[in-house]
């Protein structure tokens, strides 16, 4: 099958290929550390909350209050509770829980494009992305031999949850077909340990639906059973025909498929309405904040790996940002933040925090947020009409990348970018680095996988854990 041709299946749903021979969970390597990293306890899941558009780092976490104002904006910088960590003023929320996060601020995320397709791979998987990028651009789709996702990486090494799958993503899929953005899928891993999406809306922010958690057209458990028998049989005299190896992912998600629907704690998870009103108040009862409220709720569900995707609403702000909706400000950069995206972000992403620190999961859990990309430093784009626009481009080559829990002092920066915020200049880091640093807080040292010859490969080089930050 040709490679353009071909149409990645994720999700629970129908995968008749396998690309690669499934990793079993191994035990970690045992590494020299120290004392303190050998007694620190290990995250039991992660939580990626990705502001999807590119947001500003440099008015939100890493301002440059002594630049000039082409490069420095409005903004004004607050005290945090944490002692010499500064935030955006319109972060008043998250300030008061400055002491739980780690800033980086020199992570170099360039791309060969400067674009977000390749700034979704590199963020999402930690591997620089191939020439292809430069040759197809946003019609470089995902492909089978991609290099994985985080969430498909950790899910490989976990035991299987008894109720719900490895790796849960909500409350959308970048991007639109056929431009869905690469880096969010099992790719080489294999099909097997894709995330499940799960979908919400603007509309209807309490509401999360997925594939596998409805049963539509008035179909019965009963019904379901009667069908799987008959599929079961269907499946038998296709076996003979059919050799095991190009259907074993298909089986392996329709049995995956068939525990979820019977399976009443697959579904109370994503039941917003087991919370109390207050705390729905506290995230704010948007799809961003409730999102993160259902990824509190899996996180209590043992799920190790889940990815919130930041929703925007292209109705309401794709005119006044010059966007899609989301943090791609290339027009109206300073109102868009201050009337629309840092207020929410501001509400959700403090409640996160505040509410897992609260109920104890903080040092079992980490949090990472990130980006495609920063924005670029001086002020004006092109595309909105210079400076009268005022717009911030994309700019790869600089971000900020904030980590809380599973084991990172808070209160905290690390790196530091140079005096525009356009390029880092101490403790450079590179979007691998910060994987790593997820996969050594969740104590999963052994990166090797077989491809499906059996030969071993290494899922994530060139890159070392941030262990200063623990």
């Amino acid at each position: 099958m040709q490679r353009r041709n071909f149409l990645v299946v994720s999700g629970v749903g129908f995968a008749g290929m396998c690309f690669g021979a499934p990793t079993p969970t191994q035990a970690a390597t045992q590494v020299k550390q120290t004392k303190n990293e050998t007694s620190r306890k290990k995250a039991k899941s992660t939580i990626l909350f990705f502001l999807c558009g590119g947001a500003s780092h440099l008015d939100m976490w890493d301002m440059k209050p002594d630049a000039p104002l082409e490069y420095r904006g409005p903004f004004q910088t607050i005290n945090t509770t944490a002692p010499g960590v500064q935030l955006c003023e319109h972060l008043p929320m998250l300030a008061k829980q400055a002491h739980h996060l780690a800033l980086v601020n020199s992570v170099n995320g360039k791309v060969n494009t400067n674009d977000h397709h390749a700034g979704y791979y590199y963020n999402l998987t930690g591997h620089e992305p191939d020439l292809s990028f430069v040759t197809r651009g946003n019609n470089r789709t995902p492909m089978p031999d991609d290099w994985p996702y985080m969430g498909s990486v950790v899910g490989s090494r976990r035991p299987a949850h008894p109720n719900l799958p490895n790796a849960i993503t909500l409350p959308h899929k970048p991007s639109r077909a056929p431009y869905t953005r690469p880096g969010q899928f099992a790719a080489r891993l294999g099909v097997e340990h894709d995330a499940m999406y799960i979908k919400g809306s603007h509309t209807e922010p309490l509401k999360f639906r997925g594939p596998a958690l409805s049963l539509e057209g008035g179909v019965t458990t009963d019904r379901l059973t009667d069908r799987v028998s008959l599929l079961n049989e269907l499946d038998s005299a296709r076996k003979k025909f059919e050799g095991m190896a190009n259907i074993s992912a298909m089986t392996e998600h329709q049995e995956r498929a068939l525990s979820l629907l019977q399976s009443s704690q697959s579904t109370s998870a994503f039941d917003l309405t087991k919370e109390s009103p207050k705390t729905i108040e506290r995230y704010g009862k948007t799809i961003n904040g409730m999102s993160l409220l259902v990824a509190r709720r899996l996180v209590e569900a043992e799920v190790p790996f889940v990815t919130v995707f930041w929703k925007g609403d292209v109705d309401k702000l794709g005119k006044k940002c010059k966007s899609a909706g989301s943090w791609d400000t290339h027009g109206n950069n300073f109102k868009c933040l201050k009337d629309d995206l840092l207020p929410e972000f501001d509400r959700a992403y403090s409640a996160l925090i505040e509410d897992l620190a609260q109920r104890n999961m903080l040092d079992e859990t980490m949090v990472l947020v990130t980006s495609e990309m920063g924005r670029k430093p001086k002020i004006g784009d092109p595309r909105s009409g210079g400076t009268i626009g005022a717009g911030r481009d994309h700019w790869t080559h600089c971000l900020t990348d904030v980590l809380a829990g599973g084991g990172i002092q808070g209160g905290q920066t690390y790196g530091a970018s140079d005096r525009y915020g356009e390029y880092p200049r101490d403790n450079p880091v590179t979007p691998a680095d910060i994987a790593h640093t997820c996969y050594h807080a969740m104590g999963i040292n052994d990166l090797t996988a077989h491809d499906k010859l059996g030969r071993p490969y290494e899922l994530l080089d060139n890159s070392k854990p941030l262990t200063a930050l623990f």
